[in-house]
């Protein structure tokens, strides 16, 4: 029987009521989006709460994490309230169009990790794979809804197939959001990277590719993966 929940440094996350389930994916979008001097962040998608939980560790921030999932949100609010944080963690069950309506100001800071077709497996086409996303929001409306909800100054970060990522970053320009962190992830030193970190402000800016290698083999973590993971997972 799969363990219902995943025990990090400072924080526990109960994973069995959620569709998904704790993984590198989330953990590398907690530990890398840039929040340390954020005021109010926004969690698209938050299911588990893993992120919200990342980003309150790093920071002194307020952050809400929204979902449409009811049980992915009754499971959140359980993770947030047997943290350090839940005075600074608020769990909604709403959509991100709902919170363009509704919330007024901004977020310094706004993170996504949006579920997708895993490997491309139902949608070969990476033009669809940015089109769709699960649950009935595009990544069209999503970048629609970060043009609204970020601040001026504001980061936007998500992980995304990384063979989406020329379409997705087409697609945040249309939205005068523009990348200014780039991070290919290999899952070890000869694969071809499956997933990439983006990072999205309103300036045009250059914007260098950086790579970051998960494994050397089997259970051996890179440096650069440690060092990036290591205020959280238990044997860092």
């Amino acid at each position: 029987m799969p363990n219902p929940y995943f025990k990090f440094k400072q924080f526990t996350v109960y994973h069995d009521r959620c569709a998904m389930k704790v993984g590198t994916d989330g953990v590398l979008l907690g530990a890398w989006a840039q929040v340390d001097n954020a005021r109010r962040i926004l969690d698209v998608g938050t299911g588990t709460g893993l992120i919200a939980l990342m980003t309150a560790q790093r920071s002194q921030a307020h952050i809400m994490g929204i979902d449409i999932d009811e049980k992915a949100v009754g499971q959140a609010e359980e993770n947030v309230k047997a943290s350090p944080w839940k005075e600074r963690i608020s769990i909604c069950r709403k959509d991100v169009m709902q919170m363009c309506r509704e919330v007024d100001g901004t977020f310094d800071a706004i993170v996504s990790n949006p579920p997708y077709f895993v490997e491309n497996v139902h949608c070969p086409d990476a033009r669809r794979n940015v089109a769709r996303h699960t649950g009935g929001l595009t990544f069209g409306e999503l970048l629609a809804a970060v043009e609204r909800l970020l601040a001026d100054d504001g980061i936007f970060s998500v992980i995304i197939p990384a063979d989406a990522a020329d379409d997705f970053i087409s697609l945040a320009a249309g939205k005068h959001l523009y990348p200014n962190r780039k991070t290919l992830i290999h899952t070890k030193p000869d694969a071809v990277p499956k997933r990439v970190l983006l990072a999205f402000g309103r300036q045009i800016c250059a914007c260098a590719t950086e790579h970051l290698v998960v494994e050397l083999e089997r259970h051996v973590y890179s440096p650069a993966y440690i060092q990036l993971t290591k205020e959280f997972y238990l044997n860092m």
